[in-house]
């Protein structure tokens, strides 16, 4: 079986963490193929490799120099290849990369280089061939992914190669132009990589040993979860569970391809399997797992006979795309509809101006807005096969003396949404892990 592993940020952050990487896939002749992120943090404080070369862009933009962040950068990979003692020109790197920065003038292509040089000292480490994703990883000039094209090039890339390392998180688009994927993005190349290699298994391997049934900094020691679908994992990777990039199930879907989460740093523990459907086994769980987000904002609207106004939903929808904003949530009733929206989307006099424009497009009866609501997932497959189960979650926070701003029931029936005030978002995530996981097993 093939097995493509992608490592993350804090398995990447200095040479005693990569040589614990190259341990883990030399550990393992089914582990060929290898994707990496950018270095990560190394302790409190420490900046992350990526947020330094977002700096050199601005600082290139602005100032036509790559600064003081550049030899941050600099010293740092400098240090990882002198610790690991590598056969690896990294000054003649480093100079190619500073020369590249000034030239480009690119803030993608800044973002990217995190990855190409961990890359490159990852695959002389492993002592194996260093596959540039710029070359395979193709884009549409709308900066869509061009999945077939990809694939393709990918496949011929890695013919023939036993082993090889393959730079994360970007690609480029039909100029040649370099384009990133959103941040966490390595875990969408890892998938991406595992689809044209024909992989048996995704291995992603970060900090943690897999999914945890709910937040640890909120539910004190949260139950591990064995498995989980690749539906159950959008839902939690959307509400905030960030082990693993929502979007990264999409290149292996498809093929069939499990993804297993693993920790660099406890390579013994058991992790996660993330299972497509053909794979995947009820765990006879009312509830895999529990998520979610604070600080949303909702546009309440309310007009007798809406659903009689032909258009009246795209109405709205035109106001919100006329400016560029996205909506979590579309709760609606025969007269009523709400707009759930990252409150970050609505700042600086943006939400008064929607609401002027609501008005003006629909002339609702009643339009109001509410912020500070948080939003809690309550995700799983038994939660359709469970009588009872909406009226336990209520009355759990209907315990916890806290009152239910919003309910929003997803058509899989996998998941149910509440949205709480700000303030009693930990109380509830708190409430509602109790109901259903206390006095269960360790792991579901």
């Amino acid at each position: 079986m093939i097995k493509v592993c992608k490592f993350g940020g804090t398995s990447m952050a200095d040479g005693t963490n990569m040589r614990r990487v190259a341990d883990i896939v030399n550990g393992d002749p089914e582990r060929r193929y290898v994707v990496v992120s950018a270095p990560g943090k190394r302790y409190g404080g420490d900046v992350k490799v990526t947020d330094l070369l977002y700096e050199v862009a601005r600082n290139v933009q602005t100032e036509g120099a790559v600064g003081e962040a550049f030899r941050k950068i600099a010293n740092r990979f400098r240090g990882i290849a002198e610790e690991l003692a590598l056969p690896l020109n990294i000054e003649g790197l480093l100079k190619q990369t500073e020369e590249e920065l000034l030239r480009e003038r690119s803030k993608a292509f800044a973002a990217s280089r995190g990855e190409y040089l961990s890359a490159r000292i990852m695959a002389s480490l492993l002592n194996v061939p260093f596959i540039d994703a710029r070359d395979v990883v193709k884009f549409d000039p709308e900066g869509r992914l061009d999945g077939e094209l990809t694939f393709s090039l990918l496949k011929d890339a890695l013919k023939g190669k036993g082993r090889a390392v393959v730079s994360g998180f970007y690609g480029s688009d039909p100029d040649g132009k370099v384009v990133t994927f959103t941040r966490g993005g390595s875990d969408i190349s890892g998938a991406i990589v595992a689809r044209a290699a024909g992989a048996g298994l995704y291995e992603n391997w970060t900090d943690v040993s897999g999914f945890l049934a709910c937040d640890p900094r909120i539910v004190p020691n949260p139950k591990h979860i064995r498995s989980l679908s690749y539906k159950e994992l959008r839902e939690l990777s959307y509400m905030g569970a960030n082990v693993l990039h929502s979007e990264s199930i999409f290149p292996v879907r498809e093929a069939d391809i499990p993804i297993r989460i693993k920790n660099t740093f406890r390579p013994e523990d058991e992790g996660t399997d993330i299972l497509p459907t053909s794979k995947y086994r009820f765990s006879g769980k009312t509830v895999t797992g529990i998520a979610g987000k604070k600080n949303f904002t909702v546009i309440f609207i309310e007009k007798s006979l809406m659903n009689a106004e032909l258009g009246f939903t795209h109405k709205v929808l035109s106001v919100l795309l006329k400016h560029g904003i996205s909506f979590e949530h579309m709760p609606s009733g025969i007269d009523t509809m709400s707009f759930v929206i990252d409150s970050e989307q609505l700042k600086n006099g943006i939400l008064d101006e929607v609401c002027k424009e609501i008005r003006a497009a629909v002339s609702p009866d009643n339009l109001h807005t509410y912020d500070d609501v948080a939003l809690i997932a309550v995700v799983g497959h038994g939660m359709s096969r469970n009588v009872g189960t909406s009226a336990r979650l209520f009355e759990a926070i209907a315990r916890a003396g806290v009152n239910v701003r919003m309910i929003d029931q997803g058509s899989s029936e996998i998941n149910i949404i509440v949205g709480v005030d700000n303030a009693d978002y930990e109380r509830t995530l708190n409430a509602v892990y109790d109901e259903f996981f206390s006095g269960e097993n360790l792991s579901v």
